[in-house]
Order: structure tokens, then sequence, then C-alpha cells
């Protein structure tokens, strides 16, 4: 039996050895792992929704009633919560399957001999089955807490429950809610902002670095600021919360950049299927809005990531649809027209929206004229948060809508409840009150109030368009829910994400037709004029093919092919870069080495006498000194690198190294003088989140 148990490892560690090897000639490492840890994030970004949708409503109901907490000790509250447990989607599959999955990986991981490539395969396999046991152990309180939130009925009934509400407390939640933001804030400027740009920014850059903390932050800063009724949305916190998540599995895990970046995706995707129950929308948001691509590489594990974090969100949350079904049909081919005029006015409404913001901040931070301005500018951030909370509270009076995220409204647009006058004044006052609240320096959104904005436009546009061709237009209801996608395309610059998320929460294939007519004049009447409208400053673009890689290159010795492991290792440890060429016997550029690439072999001993420089060296292009920085980068994408040799004549000794990090610091310093110039523009992708 021992002799069998023995066998059996030996020819496991074997086969494990052979899949990494032939995964790293194809240059798609650890194919596997990547999947299984979008799976994981995915798993963590429902559960943050799901914390973050409870902290909301723990919120709502002390600003409702702080009564309603006492009240559920007394018997018959008690007799309603038991009820609401019992009822709670508690989904013991879920442990079923995970549980024995998890301790087949820790199995695993522990009888693979350990040396060489197999101590990273025994490192991610614990981690990840560590993590998928800690995520199994947070789902199940986290539906108990949402059957208990259950309970306070009211928190989710803002119609109802809002005109019950005192004015002094009206004007009283959401300005303690900007002072505790505020305070909570303060110290951590780093964390202001409204959650996307920053993930957006991240991947774009390559740094791929979103700080766990700053994501718990986050979240709880947006809690408090929508649950005490202020204007904005939840989906930017959950989406910067799974990235910060995401960001820091995949470093611990060792991925390369590339794989973080896809990481980082899978993390945001799944913010929005869980945010919304639309797990077909949060992956093509995901490779839409934060990768900028679609590639069949990253299908997988985004796709998987968005299924966890719905059925999380689901078991959590509510597996009913956010959205009621409204029967839809296109009255006549003439209704196009009226499509594409309402795209029109989606794509102003979020020019207007990103202005707006703009120009509050500006305003808030005391870079405006007059006295106000500068007066607030002095004033620390609870004060300011505390009065843009205030301005909203005020707000509210004319408009309930303005309250919190606003997403309860959408379903009577959609029906055709609310009348004319109200669905304007909603619309115009919803954009104000978002922009006062985000910044004043409250937290929180702008994708799901951009949602409301269009929906309560696109019912006005279509009450007035069937009023006037009753015969030859569809009901309002329908313009509500395609101006509601027309609105986050133009914010996102993603006509694909508004189409795809509309489709799928409304339910309705017929729609799909006038969803891609607005939601593409939208996207790009917006992106036109934010682009014709901002001061002109060289893009990154720009700068990127104006400078030759001669300007950021750094000199750094070679090796030459036959160098020990040892020796070498030595070098690329107090090497800069990380990174070193290798000569062969000639002095001609052999290839280059990583210090990445010790990971593989360093543990075992065995290796340092074995392995050569040459072994280890990838055949890498070398770059000419007049190359363009564009080109660099692009050529370090298609080889998943973070640094390249420079070669006066190709192929012959490099003169230097040219590293992604140079290229990062050169673009931030160029960016830094602009700012010190004056008024730095906003970009349709910074901004419009």
């Amino acid at each position: 039996m021992a002799t069998l148990r023995a066998w059996a490892r030996l020819n496991l560690s074997r086969l494990i050895y052979f899949l990494l090897g032939a995964s790293n000639r194809i240059r798609l490492p650890t194919p596997s792992v990547l999947p299984i840890a979008g799976a994981v994030v995915g798993l963590y970004s429902g559960l943050a929704a799901g914390i973050f949708s409870n902290l909301i409503g723990v919120m709502s109901g002390i600003t409702f009633s702080a009564a309603e907490l006492a009240a559920t000790l007394k018997p018959q509250r008690l007799r309603t919560l038991m009820e609401s447990l019992s009822s709670a989607r508690w989904h013991l599959e879920y442990a079923l399957v995970g549980v024995p999955l998890a301790m087949g990986a820790l199995l695993l991981a522990r009888i693979i001999e350990p040396g060489g490539p197999r101590d990273e395969v025994k490192r991610r396999l614990r981690l990840l089955a560590l993590l998928t046991l800690g995520g199994l152990s947070l789902y199940y309180p986290l539906v108990g807490l949402a059957a208990v939130n259950a309970v306070f009925g009211h928190a989710h009934n803002l119609p109802a429950a809002l005109p019950h509400l005192p004015w002094w407390l009206v004007l009283l939640a959401p300005t303690l809610g900007g002072l505790a933001v505020g305070r909570l804030l303060r110290d951590r400027p780093e964390t202001h902002g409204h959650g996307l740009p920053e993930v957006v920014r991240a991947v774009k850059s390559g740094a791929n670095v979103v700080p766990a903390d700053r994501g718990l932050l986050k979240l709880i800063a947006s809690a408090i600021t929508i649950g005490s009724g202020g204007s904005a949305g939840r989906e930017g916190p959950i989406v910067y919360g799974g990235a910060a998540f995401a960001s820091s599995v995949g470093r611990v895990l060792g991925f390369s950049r590339r794989e973080l970046s896809i990481l980082l995706a899978c993390g945001a995707g799944a913010g929005i299927s869980a945010s919304f129950n639309a797990p077909i929308a949060g992956a093509v948001f995901a490779m839409e809005i934060i990768l900028r691509e679609f590639e069949l590489r990253v299908f997988s594990p985004i796709i998987l990531a968005s299924v966890a974090g719905t059925l999380v969100s689901r078991g959590v949350l509510d597996e009913a649809p956010m959205l009621n079904r409204v029967n839809y049909e296109l009255v006549s081919g003439a209704e196009v027209f009226a499509y594409a005029a309402l795209g029109i006015g989606c794509g102003l409404l979020a020019f207007a929206f990103v202005k707006l913001l703009h120009g509050v901040e500006h305003f808030f931070h005391g870079g405006s004229k007059g006295r106000l301005s500068p007066w607030l500018g002095r004033k620390p951030l609870p004060v300011r948060a505390a009065l843009g909370g205030l301005c909203t509270g005020v707000l509210v009076f004319l408009s309930p809508t303005v309250w919190g995220s606003g997403h309860d409204f959408i379903n009577l647009a959609a029906a055709g409840q609310l009348p004319f006058i109200f669905l304007v004044t909603a619309c115009v006052l919803k954009l104000v009150a978002t922009s006062i609240t985000i910044g004043s320096g409250g937290s929180g959104g702008t994708f799901f109030p951009a949602a409301v904005i269009g929906a309560m436009a696109g019912g006005a546009f279509g009450t007035l368009v069937h009023y006037f061709f009753p015969l030859a237009t569809g009901p309002s209801g329908a313009y509500a829910i395609v101006g509601m996608g027309g609105a986050v395309a133009a914010l996102t610059r993603g006509p694909l994400t508004g189409m795809m998320m509309l489709y799928e929460l409304s339910g309705s294939h017929e729609i799909i037709l006038p969803l891609m007519v607005t939601c593409t004049i939208a996207s790009a009447l917006c992106h036109y004029l934010i682009e014709r409208t901002s001061a002109k400053v060289q893009s990154d673009e720009d700068l990127l093919t104006g400078t030759h890689v001669r300007a950021l290159m750094t000199e750094v010795p070679a090796v030459p092919a036959g160098t020990p492991l040892r020796a070498l290792t030595d070098q690329l440890l107090t090497s800069e870069a990380g990174t070193l060429p290798v000569l062969d016997s000639l002095g001609n550029l052999y290839g280059t080495v990583q210090v990445e690439q010790l990971r593989e072999v360093w543990r075992d001993e065995s290796m340092y006498s074995l392995l050569v420089a040459s072994d280890l060296a990838r055949k890498l292009p070398a770059l000419a000194p007049d190359s363009d920085l564009a080109h660099a980068l692009q050529v370090m994408d298609q080889e998943d690198v973070d640094a390249l040799p420079v070669s006066p004549v190709l192929g012959l000794a490099p003169c230097g190294l040219i590293t992604r990090a140079a290229v990062r610091r050169f673009l931030f310093a160029q960016h830094s003088r602009e700012h010190a110039k004056g008024d730095y523009p906003i970009t349709p992708s910074e901004a419009a989140h």
C-alpha cells in the first residue's frame, strides 16, 4: 500500500511539472488557476454586494425609525423575524459542493511533492481553498443578516416610507451622514473618487494595484452616504471593493501583470453582476469598460466571476429582477426616429452631468471665483460634506427621487405611473443632487444615478411622444427603460454595456432594437462633446508616440549565458529593473531573464548546480533606440513582460532596458506638469464614472 501511494504521488508530481512546463512554453502560465481565481473573486464580490446592501439597510432603518430596532424584541416582531429567517435563501448546496472541493484542493496540495514549480502550485491551491472556505463561512451569516433587515420593510419601500419622515429628519440625516463620511475620509484623501475611474486607471497604467483597505473604507463610507439619504450609486464602491480584493489575491498568488489585469476586471464585472442581478451585463462591462478588449482568454475567468457573484448576491439579497417586466413592441418603423432623438437627449444629459459634477467638485474645493468657493475650500472635508448633505436634504422636498440611489422610482416610471411634471423635476434634481453629494465629499458611484436620470428623462420624453403620436408610438414606460440604457451607455462610453444591461433586466427581446439605436447615439454624442469642449492637452497616446525609447532606457549590466544560477540570483535580486540581458558566447543578445522566473526554482537546492542563465533566458524582441514608447508598450503587452532590451543594431549586444515602470513615471510626471499649469480637463473615462 505504501509503495502504491509513493508511486501515485511521484507520477502526479511529474504530471503537474510537465503541465507547468508545457504552459510556460506556450506562454499561458497556470491556465487552470486564473479561471478558478476569477470564480473565487466573484464569490467575494457577491458577498461584498450583500454586505454593502445590508449596511445601507441598517443605515436606512436607523434613519427612518430607530424605534424599530427595539420593536423587533417584541413577541410579534420576533415571530416575524423567525418567519423571515425560515424563508431565507440558505442554499445549503453551496456548502455541499464548495467544502468538498476546497478540502480536495487542500489534500491535493498536501500530496504534491515539494520543490521547484510544484511549490507555487501547492501555495496557490492552499490559498484558493482557504478563500473558498472563508467565503462560505461569510455567506450564511450574511443571509441571516439579510433576513433580519427584511423585517424593516419600510427600508425597502422608499416611495411609501419617505413621506412619513419628519421634515427636520429629512434635513438632518443627510447632513449627519455627510459629516460622518467627511470625518471618516478626512485623513485618507486617496480614497476619494467614485470607484470606477480608479479601477480603470489601475488597469490602464499596468500597475493593477487597488489597496484592499481602501476598498473596505469606500464600502463603509458609501453605505453611510446612501443610507442617510445622500444621492449616490451603489455600483462604484462594489466595483472598487471587488477589484481591491482581486488585486490582493492576484499579487499573493504571484500572477503576472496581464493576469492581474484580467483578475481586476473579474472583480469589477462581478460587482456589477451582483449589484444589478445581471451576469451577462457584468461580463460585458468588465471587457468593454475595464479591459477595453474582447479576447478569448479573458472570457472564462470573467464569465465564472460574474456567475459566482450573481449566485451569491441572489442568495444574500433577492432573486427577483430589479425591473418589473414591461410589455413592449415596436409599433411602427418610424418610432426608431423617436428613439434616435431620445439618444441625443441622453447624450446631452450625460454631458451635462459630467460637466456639472466636475464644476461642483471644483466649487467645493475652492477653485471657483467669488467669495463662497474660496471660503468652502478652506473648510475641512467634514464641513463641506455636511453642507452638501444639507443641500441634498433641501432638494428632497422638491423630489423624493433625490433620496438615496432612487432606484425605487424606476419601476414606477417603467409602468407609466409617474406624471410628466414629476418625471421632468426628478430628472433635473437627481442630476443636481448627485453632483452636490459627490462633489462636496460624499462617497458613492454615479453609474446608478445616471440610470435613474435616464429613466426619468426617457419617461418624460415617451409621455410627450405618445401624447402627440398615440398611434405610431408605444407607451412611455418603454422609453423610460431605453432612456436608462442610453444614459448608462453615454456616461460610461460603453454602448454594449448599456444595451446588454437593460436587455437583461427588462427580459424583453423586443426592446433590443431601440436600445441599440439609443445607446449608440448617446454614447457617441457624449464622447464627442466632452472631447470637443475639454482643453487640448497631450493625451497618453500622443506622449507615447512622440517620445523615443532612448529617452527612458536605462543601462544595465549584461550576464554571460553560462552564469551559474546562484550568481544570477544575486545579480537579479540587486538589480533595480529586476531584468537582465543574457549574452551568448559571441557577445550577442541571447535573451533576457526576469526575477519572477526564480520563483520556479529558487527553493529547489538541487537546481543551483544544474542551471545557468541560458536555461532561464527568454528570447524577447529587442527594441531600437529610435522606437517610440507606444510600440514598446505594445510589444510588452504581446510578450506579457514588464521590460525589454534595447539594442542599437537588432540582435547585437544590448545598450539598455526599457521598463513599464519607467513609462508610467514619465506619464505621471507629464500630467503633473499639466496640473501645475492650470485646470486639468477631465476625460470621459474618468469623470463619467
